[in-house]
């Protein structure tokens, strides 16, 4: 179990910083998206590249911020049961969801996703707008975001069993943040 421990704390960490970059990605596509709609107004010009490149840093936030998102136990969700549960119980239940929801899901849709880039890296797709960016990098995002989110998703049921074991492991079982 101690092996597994270590590394559900590789995959942690790994989630941890490609968590922070995407907390710089929000702010750099605000930065981008402002600079690009004040050089249109004061220039009459635009790039159809900084348009792209901002969807593309939006692509990134969304499919590696979800593990981040599942490793600090964040994802939105409306609980009527749950909370009523005991600690052990509550950890049953994410077990089984982990089990039966998350991890099918990642490998179905990283499953299906790796085609879609296969298939833009062999024809070299370009976007269709003039000045636009190469396709195919962003459409690697999809398999390796849904990748990062199955790892997680491997490293919480590892933390999980270990705490059914009477391990002390950090767990991230409380999701509502009190109001401050």
């Amino acid at each position: 179990m101690r092996l597994l421990l270590g590394f559900s704390a590789f995959v942690d960490g790994l989630n941890e910083r490609l968590g922070r970059i995407c907390d710089w990605l929000v702010l750099l596509a605000c930065v981008v998206s402002a600079g690009n709609a004040m050089v249109r107004y004061a220039y009459d010009t635009s790039s159809n590249a900084w348009l792209e490149i901002q969807w593309y840093m939006f692509a990134v936030i969304v499919m590696f911020g979800a593990s981040y998102t599942l490793k600090k136990n964040e994802h939105v969700r409306v609980d009527i049961v749950y909370m009523m549960l005991s600690e052990r119980q509550q950890i049953w239940v994410d077990i089984i969801g982990i089990i039966l929801f998350l991890m099918p899901a990642c490998v179905l849709l990283g499953w299906l996703s790796w085609p879609f880039f296969l298939q833009a890296y062999a024809v070299d797709e370009h976007s269709s707008n003039a000045g636009g960016l190469l396709r195919w990098p962003i459409k690697l995002v999809m398999p390796v975001g849904f990748a990062l989110l199955a790892l997680q998703g491997l490293s919480e049921l590892i933390k999980r069993v270990a705490a059914l074991e009477g391990l002390k492991v950090a767990l991230e079982t409380k999701y509502e943040r009190p109001v401050q």
